[in-house]
Order: C-alpha cells, then structure tokens, then sequence
C-alpha cells in the first residue's frame, strides 16, 4: 500500500486553494487591482488582533508595488514555542494557527516571504519560495523581548500586470471602522519607500 506523508499535502492543498479562491481570504478574486492592497489589508489585521481579543501593536513597511512588511506584538503560544528552535525543517508559518490564516494565505500568493519571530531573547529567521522553506529557522540576536516581523513578495504573475497595494494608505484604511473593539487603534506607522523614492527623485531633478 502506497504511503502518504500529511504535511505536503496539506501545504499543497491550501495553496492551490488560496490561489483558486482568492476571494475567500482576501475579499477580492484574482484580476482585481485592489487585491494586493486588500492582502496588506488582511495581514495587518491579523497582526493587530490578538488572540485574546485585545489589540497589539503593529507597523507596516511598503517596499514596492507588490511588497510590504507587517510587523508584529504577537507573542507565540506555549505549544508554539516548542517549534522555534534552531534545527526546525517545517515553515515558521506553521505558528500561525487557522485563526492566524492570513500570513499563510499571503504566502501562497507569493514568490518570497521571509520570517523573523523573537521570544525571550532569541531570534529565528526563515526565507521561503512559494510556500517551501530553503532551509530551517537560521537563530539572530532578537531586536525585542518576542513579536514577528514577516515580509511579502507578492507573485507579479498572479497579481497581474498594473496591480498594485494602494498609495497614501492610512492606518484606518488597514484596520477598518467595523473592529468590535473600541477605541480602534489607528494611531500605527505606514512607511511607504516609494513615496521616499519619489520625493528624492524629485529633491535631485
């Protein structure tokens, strides 16, 4: 009898899925130009909302059109940390639970992701291709006591030509006005370099 393993199957599973049903995760389908802004959407979102209901604390980077950084206070769970250890051959994302789909579904529809998660002073690192780690969580000095900072290249041949995440985004625009919990936080930082592009472009003309 012919021998299957889990793990691959359920990783292939879910990516095929996200990139046939896009609009289940991100609101919006494949062709849509708001879809790489409503991917930051989400990833943010998720960043924000901790499991215990509250809100955490976040920053967004814009790196191009097709990329950006969520950075996070999310703290891992005990069954968690048990993972982050150097040496691990699984996806850093498998810390994200389905109640934390949001980073994975990103993954999906990207070329390169990259992780950093921090717990009690130690850092792990991993670089993924698609949805498949080039290699176990790499240790670095953690920059604070625990959080995660991931970083998304979005497929260009997926997101199409012209799409592209939104300029002059503002934090409410991310989080949204229908959060249950109130006062909204809206207060976090959006770095978006493009706009630091134009501006030295235009300090040098």
């Amino acid at each position: 009898m012919e021998r299957f393993t889990v793990e691959p199957l359920r990783t292939v599973d879910f990516m095929e899925h996200v990139r046939r049903r896009p609009a289940r995760y991100f609101l919006v389908d494949q062709g849509s130009p708001e879809l790489p802004t409503e991917v930051l959407r989400a990833v943010a979102r998720d960043g924000l909302h901790r499991r215990d209901g509250r809100h955490g604390q976040i920053s967004v980077e814009i790196g191009s059109d097709l990329s950006f950084t969520v950075e996070s206070d999310q703290r891992p769970s005990a069954d968690e940390r048990e993972r982050l250890l150097p040496g691990f051959f699984g996806s850093l994302l498998d810390m994200f639970d389905m109640q934390r789909r949001a980073p994975s579904a990103a993954a999906a529809l990207s070329i390169r992701t990259v992780i950093e998660v921090w717990l009690d002073g130690h850092g792990y690192r991993q670089e993924l291709l698609g949805m498949d780690p080039t290699g176990p969580g790499r240790e670095f000095m953690a920059p604070k006591p625990f959080g995660t900072r991931t970083t998304f290249q979005l497929d260009p041949s997926f997101c199409g030509p012209g799409e592209a995440i939104a300029w002059a985004l503002r934090p409410e625009e991310l989080h949204g006005e229908a959060c249950n919990e109130h006062p909204s936080p809206t207060t976090f930082p959006i770095h978006d370099l493009r706009l630091e592009a134009v501006d030295a472009a235009f300090a040098h003309t």
